[in-house]
């Protein structure tokens, strides 16, 4: 009798993990890769080597120490896209210094809860970007600011903020310029600066990232040296990184995408980083990378979308471009086809993970057929594990459907001072449980069937939007597609299809519906069909559901309670 098969892999690699702090292996990358170009930010118009960004990152960090800032201060930086942003993440990383990161799209209350949630001594901002006025929004909350004489603030409701650093060079009153930070060290701050960094300790928090808050207040997640520097490591081994690549990172970089899987990938490879925009733009996209001859794109699939439907799109020459990653939420295979002949990236993968995870616990191989690319998520990268389980924490069979859960170097330090929070999402074998719903297949291949939360219940029966996202995707007219479940007074929960059509594109609702009772079960007909121009999306390109439920409901004037 032959064994049962359980959905439990682990990922193998001739590489050893680098078992180094950020700062070193940054200082190692800068030596060895000195006359490299190491960041291009295109829209500020900046372009450092290796040696320079070394030069602007211990100058800086050097004045984090003279303001009074320590080993496991905590550093908020609140900025859309910038080179100011990447020498302020590795100047923390040399001194020791948490940096703490803010999406930019975070009103006041928000901003007000992170930075007395860890106790923030220093912030970095932007003045303003669009509509965004994040000094107005700072002043609102710490108005002391504009009577501070000495640059040391004072206020009383973030009474542990001390120090403000501005991006720009307009003089504001008890703000530091960022650029007044770049005096050229001594010799003694030197010399302190490698004394504390010789100190550190690659297991100890260097970084807070802040989890989306869609249900309570955000959650700080503690990152150490070893999560984030591996991570950035073995997600650029998976793409071939070199120091011929140059990267086009129009993910932010305050989420896990840009500053692991960009700056850390690259760095730890000797590659360039490219900026193209402070927010992304897919016209700034495009123009960055065919004028600096990207041989890699970085995007979620809205990105991509954008960019091969702009109207411009085929003026650009995107031929230096042979991989990239593509993640953040399911990859059409539509879109895939589409970025692998228009864009040219053939070697383009796709990446699972969570900011728990530093990001990446799974991605595919740029010799992964299309199939394996868009219909999984790859396999699990080295020297980590990943299982499935069933409801009583039992590891299932092969192709059953299960929790998915990760362990490893990878794996979160915990919430910041969240102990109930923590003990809920790693377990005492360490295995870190990710809520989503997940099946592995013979070959170690895992597909991701949806989240534990989002699984719509009809009539006793678990549906999984995801599975009707990818059939939807099939249709010519959909460019883009979210499936919810609205409260039903019958059923308890019924689904909706919220639709993007592609421009100039004309179909009616019941179109969609009976394309969908052609080829898919009665059960997975989704009663509402909906058409967008836009989804309510986060900072980093994910579609918020629970903002098209809110609508729906509204909308149909449903109640919002789910019946038995």
């Amino acid at each position: 009798m032959s064994q049962i098969r359980l959905s439990y892999a682990c990922g193998t690699s001739q590489k050893p993990l680098i078992g180094m702090t950020i700062g070193d292996k940054f200082d190692e990358a800068c030596q060895q890769y000195a006359e490299h170009d190491a960041v291009i930010s295109v829209h500020q118009n900046v372009r450092l080597t290796y040696r320079e960004l070394h030069a602007k990152v211990d100058s800086f960090a050097c004045s984090l120490l003279r303001l009074g800032l320590q080993k496991a201060d905590r550093l908020a930086i609140w900025s859309p896209n910038c080179v100011e942003w990447t020498i302020a993440q590795f100047a923390a990383s040399k001194a020791g210094i948490i940096l703490v990161n803010l999406n930019p799209a975070y009103k006041k209350n928000e901003l007000e809860y992170v930075l007395n949630k860890v106790s923030c001594k220093g912030l970095i901002i932007a003045s303003q970007f669009k509509t965004s006025d994040y000094q107005d929004v700072l002043m609102r909350i710490a108005p002391e600011l504009a009577f501070t004489t000495d640059y040391v603030l004072h206020s009383e409701k973030v009474p542990h903020l001390k120090h403000v650093i501005k991006i720009d060079d307009v003089e504001q009153a008890g703000m530091h310029r960022f650029a007044d930070l770049f005096s050229v060290p001594t010799t003694k701050e030197l010399e302190q600066l490698n004394a504390i960094a010789s100190e550190l300790q690659f297991d100890e928090p260097i970084n807070i990232q802040f989890t989306s808050g869609t249900t309570g207040n955000p959650k700080g997640t503690m990152l150490t040296h070893n999560n984030l520097l591996n991570n950035g490591y073995f997600v650029g081994e998976g793409i071939h990184l070199t120091p011929q690549d140059r990267v086009c990172i129009s993910v932010p970089l305050f989420h896990c995408f840009g500053m692991v899987m960009g700056n850390l990938a690259c760095i730890t490879h000797g590659s360039t980083m490219v900026y193209p925009s402070g927010v992304f733009n897919p016209l700034d996209s495009l123009k960055a990378i065919e004028q600096e001859k990207c041989t890699a794109a970085y995007g979620v699939p809205t990105m991509f979308i954008a960019m091969l439907e702009h109207d411009q799109f085929e003026q650009f020459d995107l031929s230096s471009l042979r991989t990239g990653i593509m993640a953040g939420s399911p990859c059409p295979r539509e879109i895939m086809q589409r970025v692998i002949e228009r864009m040219h990236m053939d070697e383009i993968i796709i990446c699972y993970g969570m900011t728990e995870t530093a990001p990446v616990s799974l991605q595919s191989s740029t010799t992964d057929s299309i199939e394996r690319r868009v219909g999984t998520v790859g396999r699990v990268l080295p020297h980590l594990e990943v299982k499935i389980i069933d409801e009583q924490g039992k590891v299932v069979p092969r192709g059953k459907l299960g929790e998915l859960c990760v362990r490893g170097y990878s794996v979160m330090l915990g919430y910041w001072e969240d102990e109930a929070k923590t003990k809920e999402a790693i377990d005492i074998a360490n295995w870190i449980h990710t809520g989503d719903i997940a099946e592995m297949d013979n070959d170690d291949f895992v597909k991701i069937k949806g989240r534990m939360k989002d699984v719509v219940i009809r009539g006793g029966e678990n549906l999984f939007p995801k599975e009707i996202e990818d059939f939807l995707y099939t249709h010519p007219d959909v460019s883009d597609v979210q499936v919810i479940g609205l409260p039903d007074p019958r059923y308890g929960e019924e689904l909706c299809a919220c639709i993007i059509l592609h421009d100039h594109h004309d179909v009616t609702e019941e179109h969609i519906r009976q394309y969908c009772k052609e080829h898919i079960s009665h059960n997975k007909v989704p009663r509402y069909v909906r058409f967008f121009n836009e989804f309510p999306m986060t900072a980093s390109g994910k579609a918020q559901k629970f903002k098209l439920q809110e609508f729906m409901r509204d909308e149909l004037n449903l109640s919002n309670e789910m019946h038995a």
